[in-house]
Formats: C-alpha cells, structure tokens, sequence
C-alpha cells in the first residue's frame, strides 16, 4: 500500500494507458478503424452489403476483390448514384492500404449512407486473408 501511495503517478499513467488500450480495442474508436476483410465478407454475403474500389482505374485492373466496382475516389461525389439506393445497405470501401479509403467512408457518411465503411488494410489484407481477387 506505501508503494502506491508513494508512486500514485506511475499508477495513474499505468491506469490511463491500459484504459486507452482497451477502449480502442473495444469499440471506443468504431467507425473510424473501418472493418475487417472477414468482417466485410460477412456483410457482403448476410446483408448484401456491396464493395466500392475507390483506386485509380489502372490499380483497380492490376488486381481488385471479386465482386467489386470501381469509383475512383475523385469522382466519389459525381457518382453517387452508382451507389445503393437504400442508404442503409453496407457499402464496404477497399483500396490499396485502406487511407484512401477512410476518406471515402467519411465522404459517404455525410452524404447518408450510414453504414459506409473502410475495409482496414485494404487489398493488403484482403489478399493476406486469402480471398478472391480478379484483374482487369
């Protein structure tokens, strides 16, 4: 008990970043850390959620996820209504590390679509999960 009272700084950092830790890890930063590729096929196959490719047109060819369409990130605005009517379907977005698409999730969130998110890591860790890719 003296060491605490006698060392009630380092207690409370330790206190504080196991707390941060947790509240990260837990959902205390949903929305912004996007899903994970599993997590997107699961949306994709139980809520027909759709994957939108915000990459340029020549890496949306080299290689993109099965299945998904190809709105470059620049154009994300003027091609909204290449997007799900119901704005209420998953629109899960994919790029190449997945900054990319943060930003787009964000755009569309604001536009309405409510359940817009980024695929974490983008085609990085949709390829490492070992899920379907196709070129052209």
């Amino acid at each position: 008990m003296q060491f605490l009272i006698e060392n009630w700084a380092l207690v409370l950092i330790a206190l504080t970043s196991g707390g941060m830790l947790l509240w990260s890890s837990y959902g205390g930063a949903s929305g912004s850390d996007g899903v994970s590729a599993a997590q997107a096929v699961l949306k994709v196959n139980r809520e027909k959620g759709v994957i939108i490719d915000v990459c340029e047109p020549n890496e949306f060819q080299a290689g993109h996820a099965v299945g998904s369409k190809s709105i470059p990130l620049g154009q994300l605005d003027k091609r909204l209504s290449d997007l799900p009517k119901d704005k209420n379907t998953p629109v899960l977005i994919m790029c190449a590390s997945g900054m990319r698409a943060k930003r787009a999730a964000a755009q569309l969130r604001k536009q309405g679509f409510v359940n817009a998110a980024a695929v974490s890591g983008g085609m990085r860790s949709w390829r490492e999960a070992g899920l379907p890719v196709e070129k052209g």
